[in-house]
């Protein structure tokens, strides 16, 4: 395996996420993913290795395939890049996106489509997942009647925190929520019904979108990757149960074995966990899209 990269070092202004080095170059954004991967909020010590270029492609694959919503990719070939970015190609190629700027709309937009996660958790005790009230007597990984939208604030610092339409109106106005609601409800349902078909199920998933100067709102960041959503084997797929996945998730299990308290510092990633989560996320890569991955 290649040995992970942590973190990106290009001499531009930069923001660092949990996974991504965000680098403001005044007309556009670059995105570097890095090989960094987080749980519960945390970022991992230790990376998972191609990590960056396996959600990088495969969040390609999402924007040309939903070529007919506008999203902020400008370039994804280092050679396509400014000049001024072209020698760092050794940290770029395969991992970054030269994009537009955006307002981004401080919403996570989560959609789910199985019983799953925090929504089982709180289904449980209440019957209800954020707030929307569900059928009696489903069970652990129930495909829901039809998919729901459960926004999230978006934190800068800790936890990501689960709100309801109403409170997401009060954010960001009716019209735009509205609007990011049927958006993200159409993504998801076109995508789970492509996924199902080449043998993945989409259990959930979240979307970023901005708004350009003009008002024009586009799909931003990454899309549709086991960072960001679930995604489990269809044929072996039996509700009732934790199902086996190929995103983050075996990562979480690992995490629930151990003594540790979901604060900074996390502890280290054994190398079958290493080894293991990247192959699931590799797997999903080759299953959705049908191509091979020169890495």
């Amino acid at each position: 395996m290649n040995q992970p990269l942590l973190q990106s070092e290009l001499p531009f202004p930069v923001r660092r996420g949990k996974v991504r080095d965000v680098y403001d170059l005044g007309e556009a954004l670059l995105i570097v993913a890095t090989d960094r991967i987080s749980a519960y909020d945390v970022v991992m010590p230790n990376g998972i290795p191609d990590k960056g270029k396996i959600l990088t492609a495969l969040s390609l694959f999402w924007f040309e395939k939903f070529n007919q919503f506008e999203n902020h990719l400008l370039a994804s070939d280092v050679r396509q890049f400014p000049e001024k970015l072209r020698t760092y190609a050794d940290q770029l190629a395969g991992r970054s996106m030269y994009v537009r700027k955006a307002k981004v709309v401080p919403i996570e937009c989560v959609v789910r489509g199985y019983l799953a996660g925090s929504g089982w958790r709180e289904y449980q005790k209440t019957q209800t997942v954020c707030g929307i009230k569900l059928p009696a007597g489903l069970k652990q990984c129930d495909k829901l009647p039809q998919p729901i939208f459960t926004p999230s604030t978006k934190e800068e610092t800790g936890h990501d925190i689960n709100i309801n339409f109403d409170e997401m109106t009060k954010r960001v106005g009716k019209e735009l929520s509205g609007h990011l609601k049927d958006r993200t409800l159409s993504l998801y349902t076109q995508a789970a019904e492509y996924a199902r078909t080449r043998g993945v199920i989409i259990a959930d998933t979240k979307f970023e979108f901005g708004q350009l100067p003009d008002g024009k709102i586009i799909l931003i960041d990454e899309v549709l990757t086991p960072d960001s959503s679930r995604f489990w084997p269809a044929d072996q797929y039996q509700s009732g149960k934790d199902q086996p996945s190929f995103d983050k998730q075996y990562v979480r299990n690992y995490l629930e074995s151990q003594p540790w308290d979901k604060t900074p510092p996390a502890p280290k990633l054994p190398d079958e966990v290493v080894k293991g989560t990247r192959k699931r996320y590799l797997e999903a890569y080759q299953l959705l899209t049908g191509r091979e991955l020169a890495l």
